[in-house]
């Protein structure tokens, strides 16, 4: 009899004191208290794994990519200062619409919830000092979308998808801070031809966003590590067409 695939999300690491997935957009990080029945990576993790391990920090449910969890709560503890402290180094990949104003950027904006749309976060009114931080890296550059890489300073509540926004890039498919649309063919190539009564389906229908690595030290070891994620398919596929049919040669180098 055929083993019956794991309702886990492929682990990307694992020790005695860690274990990473590669969480797949769509999945919650932790419950939802207004929506019970849909499933959560640590609701799957402690029923199927062990009652004891417990995330290290949060992933948005739209996006994908490395959610780390602890095996042992001085493990926990250690990371969660880490965390706190802004030592750990979240890198994530992002298609947007638009361009930046600059390649290299640094986004420096507070974050409040926004108390009339519940679940969203918005850009606070006033300037703060020691406001949290995104910096922005643009590595291609497309007609009318950009594929950017990101790194939040702070672990704020979607604070990639409320920056880049903010600054006139929403992130694909963002139907929270942007117009919530998907990536079609049909609007990059010329020549696209509709099939009749047939629906188009987007390249990519999800919010574009990829949390591609996690930087931060081992708590029992003391080293450095580095745990990735492979782009989604969908992230793939969608980069490989703008590539094809809407590039400008606008690929940026390390110096911008």
């Amino acid at each position: 009899m055929s083993k019956s695939p794991s309702p886990l999300p492929p682990v990307l690491f694992e020790d005695e004191w860690l274990i990473a997935f590669d969480k797949p957009s769509g999945l919650l990080t932790e419950p939802d208290r207004w929506n019970a029945p849909r499933a959560s990576l640590t609701a799957l993790i402690r029923q199927h794994l062990a009652p004891n391990i417990f995330n290290v920090h949060r992933l948005d449910a739209e996006t994908s990519g490395v959610l780390l969890c602890a095996k042992q709560k001085p493990a926990l503890i250690a990371l969660a200062r880490q965390f706190e402290a802004r030592q750990a180094e979240k890198h994530f990949l992002a298609l947007v619409g638009g361009a930046l104003p600059e390649p290299d950027m640094v986004i420096r904006r507070e974050l409040e919830r926004d108390p009339g749309q519940p679940g969203r976060m918005r850009v606070a009114a006033a300037y703060r000092r020691g406001a949290c931080r995104t910096r922005v890296h643009a590595l291609e550059v497309f007609r009318a979308h950009s594929l950017l890489e990101a790194w939040p300073s702070a672990d704020r509540p979607h604070q990639v998808r409320v920056h880049l926004a903010h600054v006139g890039c929403p992130v694909v498919a963002d139907a929270f801070y942007g117009n919530g649309r998907g990536l079609y063919l049909s609007e990059i190539k010329s020549d696209y031809k509709f099939k009749p009564d047939v629906p188009e389906r987007p390249l990519i229908g999800r919010v574009a966003l990829h949390a591609e690595s996690l930087t931060f030290t081992h708590p029992v070891s003391q080293a450095k590590v580095t745990i990735a994620a492979p782009w989604p398919k969908d992230f793939t596929i969608a980069v490989k067409y703008l590539k094809r049919f809407a590039s400008t040669g606008g690929r940026m180098t390390e110096d911008g």
